[in-house]
Order: C-alpha cells, then structure tokens, then sequence
C-alpha cells in the first residue's frame, strides 16, 4: 500500500477537498497541519517549490496539490 501524506491547514477549501477525494477512493492518509508551524511551512516551501497547500507526498514524493491529485484520479493512477 502506497503511504500518503498530506499538509493541510485549517482555513484550505482545496485541502478539504483532497482529503474527500482520497475518502472517497478508499485511500488513507497522514494529515499533517502546517497552520502554526512556520518551520514545517518553511521546509514543505523548500521540498516542493510552492508555499501553497494542500501539498500531497506520496511514498515521500511530492506530487503536488489538490488538482495534481485530481489528475491522477482521472488518469486512473492513483
């Protein structure tokens, strides 16, 4: 099984969107709340190139956000 992580925070339509779309396939997650943590927000900036969320890993890579993800529902690869 593939590991997903992803980095949220409180106020983001689009992560509560990614996170009922992984529900809705039957995919579990690791939801990691960056709301308050500049140093989390600081290295997540640094690992993927983008200071938005949701930013979504999975198996340690990131893939992107919520429309990366929505892509590869679509593709069937996810």
């Amino acid at each position: 099984m593939r590991k997903v992580v992803i980095y949220t925070t409180t106020y983001c339509p689009y992560c509560v969107a990614a996170k009922r779309l992984l529900e809705r396939k039957s995919i579990a997650y690791e939801e990691i709340d960056v709301t308050a943590n500049e140093e989390l927000r600081a290295w997540l900036v640094e690992r993927t190139g983008r200071r938005t969320v949701p930013q979504i890993f999975i198996d340690g890579e990131p893939i992107g956000g919520y429309e990366e993800l929505s892509a590869l529902d679509l593709a069937g690869a996810l």
